[in-house]
């Protein structure tokens, strides 16, 4: 365990940790973990405890694009209560993994492109301290594998993940996720690069792709969008047969299947 030093009122140090008990979750998991106290030189009234599950999202702001930390989930997990000088204190929580949380890691490796954390906040009387932020690595649902490892089986090559800000039809986030691919093998012949975000709930997830499609002689390349759901209770073949449908489909809009 590392403390940290927060500067309470009046500058008496008050040392906070936060420990998760798996740095790794899945969407719709529960996310566990404990918040170590340890009192400063006086007597301190802690107003609450809040966690928060933040992202680092992408934002297009006219001809320039920066990058913002979004919370997408703030909860409080301890009330008030008094917290005595040099005095230890633990606040277990348990907080549940929105669904459409974007996936930050795939086979125990980080995916490029994204971070995710857990930032703690505790408000003293008169001081509110933002901790630092843990990372959080989610690994994707059992049917978002099956989709992203059919791509790859498919001729895909991963090129990097992102989050941009926005809402889609159907989410209640403020962001969304875009996990982009280079296409290869036979679809290399249509597009250029594939993009594939979810929209996961607690029975079915929506697919969304779009690919950049190659233009030909007399015309010039363009996007394309399909969208389909699949049900977690139909198995890995729907998947792949919806899969194979999308991409059909969008190869060919405007006869280019």
């Amino acid at each position: 365990m590392v403390f940290r030093k927060l500067m309470a009122a009046f500058g008496a140090g008050v040392e906070v940790d936060t420990v998760l008990a798996a740095s790794g979750a899945r969407p719709g998991d529960a996310l566990r973990g404990v918040v170590h106290f340890r009192g400063g030189n006086s007597d301190y009234k802690v107003e609450g405890i809040h966690i928060d599950l933040t992202a680092v999202v992408e934002v297009e702001s006219g001809d320039n694009e920066y990058k913002t930390t979004y919370s997408f989930l703030r909860q409080q997990v301890a009330g008030s209560f008094q917290l005595a000088a040099g005095a230890a204190h633990q606040q277990p929580f348990e907080i549940q993994v929105p669904w459409e949380t974007p996936i930050s890691a795939i086979a125990g490796h980080p995916l490029r492109g994204m971070k995710l954390g857990v930032q703690t906040e505790l408000a003293l009387a008169g001081a509110l301290d933002k901790g630092d932020l843990d990372p959080l690595f989610v690994s994707p649902l059992p049917a978002q594998e099956h989709v992203i490892g059919a791509l790859d089986r498919l001729g895909f090559r991963f090129k990097k993940a992102d989050l941009e800000r926005g809402t889609l039809y159907g989410s209640t986030m403020p962001f969304f996720q875009e996990i982009e691919y280079y296409a290869g093998g036979r679809w290399g012949r249509h597009f250029n690069e594939l993009e594939l975000t979810f929209l996961a709930g607690p029975r079915q997830m929506d697919v969304i792709l779009e690919a950049d499609k190659r233009g030909g002689f007399l015309s010039s390349s363009h996007d394309t969008y399909n969208r389909f759901t699949v049900r977690y209770d139909e198995g890995p073949n729907a998947a792949d047969a919806a899969l194979q449908r999308g991409l059909e489909q969008m190869a060919r809009h405007r006869g280019w299947f």
